[in-house]
């Protein structure tokens, strides 16, 4: 008969237990002792229970790929008991529109049964690191427009 085993430990005891202390915790004093977390699977990178993908067995990380474009990990709760294969990888080239992969995401997490605020994360955090993989444009000239057109005109 397969065994099926889920942890009898709830994720808020868990996160009780280790959200001082746990390998993805950056503490920094001089921003009045905020906490990030170096989380793979924190949309935020903020250490809160919200957000913490290690603690919850529901998770989502979206992380930029080398190669440009970005890679959506989530977590499958049928292997919870084996981290390595819990993981589940989707890469996005940076060759799609941008568009279409905000598409991708938001329907990858909607048919995961994700909370509605972290399919809005995982999409807002795509659009960030696509932004930021755009090359960049020199800024244009700004041409007078308005009075300041009229005196050019007027002295040429």
């Amino acid at each position: 008969m397969p065994h099926t085993h889920h942890s009898n430990v709830s994720p808020d005891l868990v996160w009780e237990i280790v959200r001082n202390d746990n390998a993805f915790l950056v503490k920094r004093k001089s921003n009045g002792g905020v906490q990030f977390s170096r989380d793979p699977l924190n949309l935020q990178n903020v250490n809160s229970r919200k957000y913490a993908g290690f603690v919850n067995e529901r998770a989502v990380g979206v992380n930029e790929n080398e190669k440009g474009g970005v890679t959506v990990t989530s977590k499958k709760t049928k292997h919870i008991q084996r981290p390595a294969d819990s993981a589940h990888t989707v890469t996005y080239s940076g060759n799609k529109t941008g568009r279409k992969t905000y598409k991708a995401v938001a329907n990858m997490t909607a048919k995961a049964g994700y909370r509605a605020d972290l399919r809005e994360a995982a999409v807002s955090r795509v659009s960030a690191i696509r932004r930021s993989q755009r090359p960049v444009k020199p800024t244009p000239e700004r041409k007078p427009r308005g009075k300041k057109a009229k005196v050019v005109d007027e002295e040429a």
